[in-house]
């Protein structure tokens, strides 16, 4: 698996990049976003390390959005920021997990893993495989594989969160999903304590689907518990 790096510290880069290289994980570093965004082009890479603070004034927060909008790659988000709204703010833009400088090295291999397994890039998929990777729910069609979500033709522009989240309530119609459950099994335990930003998300999808064209209410509000994907929506 391949891996693009923005991390502006050399050396502790080349350290974490030989040791990544026994795990089979190849890194290609950069040190400011424009290195970044050419390495991505260059190698087509599985998944970003976004180190936020970088030097030049710039933020590894522009990559993420540039990423959100041209590439849909998941991202770790690698910096030295431990605060609450910080990590609160980099999940919110799509980062699939979080990690606070000074870490261990088998603690980031095993969570650049973890993200690759959950979001379907850690391995090579068949046709059969991929077929099993598309849900369709009366007239919206999910591919996990391409990450793509539609309702009949017209593509919705979900963020790698939204997706996660539909993906998840739209594979188990009618079942109901707890806040926190929802968050742990759609996104990982990174983004438990963090239920209180689900209600934005599922805010945006819901905005987002019926500027799509939705004929009805695919997400419903089961009020003191969570959220659940309406059974009559599945069936079209």
């Amino acid at each position: 698996m391949k891996v693009v790096w923005i991390e502006d510290e050399r050396q502790l880069l080349q350290e974490w990049t030989q040791y990544l290289k026994k795990e089979s994980i190849e890194v290609f570093g950069a040190e400011t976003v424009a290195e970044a965004k050419a390495l991505v082009e260059e190698k087509k890479p599985d998944m970003l390390l976004v180190d936020w603070v970088l030097p030049g004034g710039e933020s590894g927060l522009e990559l993420c959005k540039w990423n959100e909008r041209h590439w849909g790659l998941p991202f770790i988000m690698v910096t030295a920021k431990g605060d609450e709204l910080d990590k609160v703010l980099a999940l919110e833009l799509g980062a699939d997990d979080y990690l606070t400088k000074p870490f261990g090295l088998r603690e980031l291999s095993a969570r650049i893993k973890a993200v690759l397994r959950r979001t379907g890039k850690g391995k090579t998929q068949d046709k059969e495989k991929q077929d099993e990777q598309i849900v369709q729910r009366g007239q919206l069609r999910l591919d996990f594989v391409r990450f793509t979500a539609q309702l009949e033709q017209t593509k919705l522009e979900l963020t790698r969160t939204e997706f996660l989240l539909l993906w998840r309530l739209a594979s188990n119609p009618g079942r109901v999903f707890t806040r926190t459950h929802l968050m742990d099994e759609a996104l990982g335990d990174v983004f438990i304590g963090y239920e209180r930003t689900l209600d934005s998300h599922i805010r945006n999808l819901r905005r987002k689907l019926e500027e799509g064209g939705a004929q009805c209410e695919f997400i419903q509000t089961v009020y003191g518990v969570g959220y659940r994907f309406a059974e009559q929506a599945a069936e079209g």
